[in-house]
């Protein structure tokens, strides 16, 4: 029985695993129950899954999904932090916050986005990539900052036209104070 519930066991992970746009590797030597739950609920949050892992499974499934860690990253008690691209990126953030880095309770071991491997520091830096609204954000500001220099050019000529009339006006000048006299001859 146990070979059936081990097949099962991988199949899920099989299924799971081929989906994901992003994976951190974190070791959870140190972690209690009570923090793995509350860390579950701010991970679903941002959109990703923990599962910790039969380090010996957890290369069955890896290998076969064409996953390849480095050595050392796979020994002890780890677990799977999984998800969309964005839901890793979440993560990474979550496990960079001051918090949870200074406890030092699930340091990183490595990660793989979008099919890359990415070492430690790699995956922890993920934590620095701005989310989407905030990309999108920068995005339109670059797309329209070129129209707004042309707007500024195309106005300058007619506002500087009127302020300078304006300033006449406000001077207490007149049209006629304004152009010369004729010449007598």
């Amino acid at each position: 029985m146990p070979n059936l519930l081990t097949e099962m066991v991988t199949r899920e992970y099989q299924r799971e695993f081929k989906a994901v746009g992003g994976m951190l590797v974190v070791s959870m030597d140190r972690v209690t129950v009570h923090e793995l739950e509350k860390l579950r609920g701010e991970l679903d949050k941002s959109g990703a899954r923990l599962r910790m892992v039969r380090n010996s499974l957890a290369r069955r499934v890896l290998a076969e999904s064409g996953v390849k860690f480095g050595e050392g990253v796979l020994v002890g008690n780890i677990g799977f932090i999984y998800g969309s691209a964005e839901g890793a990126i979440g993560a990474a953030k979550l496990l960079t916050s001051p918090e949870l880095k200074k406890s030092g309770k699930l340091p990183i071991r490595a990660g793989m986005l979008e099919g890359q491997m990415l070492s430690a520091s790699d995956a922890s830096a993920l934590a620095g990539v701005p989310d989407k609204k905030t990309l999108r954000g920068k995005l339109v500001g670059i797309i329209a900052a070129p129209a707004r220099g042309l707007v500024t050019v195309l106005a300058a000529n007619p506002s500087g036209l009127a302020r300078l009339v304006q300033a006449r006006v406000d001077k207490g000048a007149t049209a006629v104070d304004a152009a010369p006299a004729p010449e007598a001859s």
